[in-house]
């Protein structure tokens, strides 16, 4: 479709958009849509109270509806569509509703895709979707400055505005978690480039401990590309891809091995796992037909993304780290196992919080093994870690209810040269809003010290 195409198709139409939210996303989707004319409904369990800062952008918009505190099964009979948000549960009665009327059930990055004239490059799985999407920004920004884009699971930002910018000859970067890969299941489209970087356990509170269901959503990545398509498959991913997939898969496939990384590049951004992320950066690069000067000079300018092993700031001496994305067990591990190597083993833990049915068997003995101090924010995930962490142990174990108390606790282990390491390994809901609100609140706090 073309861009006339998609300001006349929203004209008139009554669409219910299901989830407002607090992070900008679904504000900025109602926006969008209500200023092409679109009649909407928007509805969101949380109340008005809850949801004010997000309804206060919205109030010179007289084409809006709003259902808080609940939602109506009216409202998914009736309409010509009906928007999602992301983490909509699995087995939701609204969105069987829809279905059952034959309403189509769209998301905000999936229906971007069907009408953009850009070339989409599509990231997704379970670590290093937003350094791999920021690094190949950053990159293809030296080779095409004013004509690349990123959307997607972006804090802030909704895809769908980004139609009023592109034009033939774009690249846009779509960051797609299980969620996002939902609406492009649903939609049976693929991106042209599609990233699989890794593929671990995570979201298994969400997808009720079924790995195949997380998988499945994630899939949608590659199961509706074309010939003309190409998929970069992460070392760590390709075995399971391809031997699940074997004769499935129409793109060419295109495995990213670390060594593919020179050892001459001065790379700034830590680990092992980060040579991981550069090699599957490359591949894309090679694909769009970048020469490898341009990629070098990319790769090495990189300085990171905020909330994955960003250092804060050093303070007397101590290094301050923010790495609240790591949601997951193995964030917390690739997280120590990079500082261990950088800065010694003088680490300071801040980590723990609500639990997504994940084990903690590893990341306990990790931690046990790696840190000079823990403190631990309560939650089911501590509780977890708690149990699995001799009672006995050689540095001291501190629980918190709020990042305050955690930064002074770490503050009281940690001397110069040492390290402080916000690294949960565990989801954020309960004591603070969201991961970024996290991470946000240590990094206010260490800026104040």
């Amino acid at each position: 479709m073309n861009e006339m195409d998609y300001k006349t198709f929203f004209k008139d139409k009554k669409i219910t958009m299901l989830g407002l939210g607090l992070l900008g996303r679904g504000v900025n989707v109602a926006k969008f849509l209500a200023e092409l004319g679109a009649e909407l409904t928007i509805t969101d369990l949380k109340d008005t109270q809850a949801l004010a800062p997000s309804l206060k952008q919205l109030t010179k918009f007289k084409n809006i509806r709003y259902v808080l505190g609940e939602h109506d099964l009216e409202d998914f009979k009736n309409c010509d569509m009906v928007i999602k948000a992301a983490g909509v549960p699995l087995g939701s009665p609204y969105i069987a509703e829809a279905k059952k009327n034959d309403i189509p059930v769209e998301m905000d990055a999936s229906l971007f895709a069907k009408f953009t004239p850009a070339t989409i490059v599509g990231v997704t799985g379970t670590r290093g979707k937003s350094t791999v999407t920021h690094l190949l920004k950053h990159i293809l920004d030296i080779a095409y400055p004013g004509h690349v884009f990123v959307g997607g699971n972006v804090r802030g930002m909704a895809t769908l505005p980004l139609l009023k910018k592109i034009k033939i000859g774009d690249v846009v970067i779509l960051e797609l978690d299980s969620w996002q890969m939902q609406g492009f299941g649903d939609a049976k489209i693929s991106p042209h480039i599609s990233v699989f970087t890794n593929f671990l356990p995570d979201h298994l509170n969400y997808y009720k401990g079924n790995m195949k269901k997380y998988f499945d959503d994630k899939a949608n990545i590659f199961k509706y590309q074309n010939e003309d398509g190409a998929l970069i498959v992460g070392d760590q991913a390709a075995k399971e891809i391809t031997e699940l997939f074997k004769g499935k898969i129409k793109s060419i496939v295109l495995v990213a091995r670390k060594n593919i990384v020179p050892k001459t590049w001065k790379i700034k951004i830590p680990g092992e796992h980060n040579r991981a992320n550069i090699a599957c950066a490359m591949a894309v690069c090679q694909e769009l037909d970048l020469d490898l000067q341009t990629i070098k000079k990319g790769v090495e300018s990189f300085v990171g993304v905020p909330g994955r092993l960003e250092l804060v700031r050093t303070v007397g001496g101590v290094k301050y780290y923010n790495d609240t994305t790591a949601t997951t067990p193995d964030g917390n591990r690739v997280a120590l196992t990079a500082l261990k190597e950088k800065e010694g083993k003088n680490i300071v833990l801040i980590a723990g919080g609500a639990d997504k049915e994940l084990d903690y068997t590893d990341m306990a003995k990790l931690v046990h093994k790696t840190v000079k101090g823990l403190v631990l924010i309560e939650g089911a995930a501590t509780e977890k870690l708690l149990d699995l962490i001799p009672k006995k142990t050689s540095y001291p174990v501190f629980i918190v209810g709020s990042m305050k108390d955690a930064l002074r606790q770490a503050q009281d282990c940690a001397q110069k040269g040492d390290t402080i390491l916000l690294s949960p390994g565990a989801a954020s809901f309960g004591v603070f809003k969201n991961e970024f609100d996290r991470g946000d609140q240590f990094v206010k706090f260490v800026k104040n010290l």
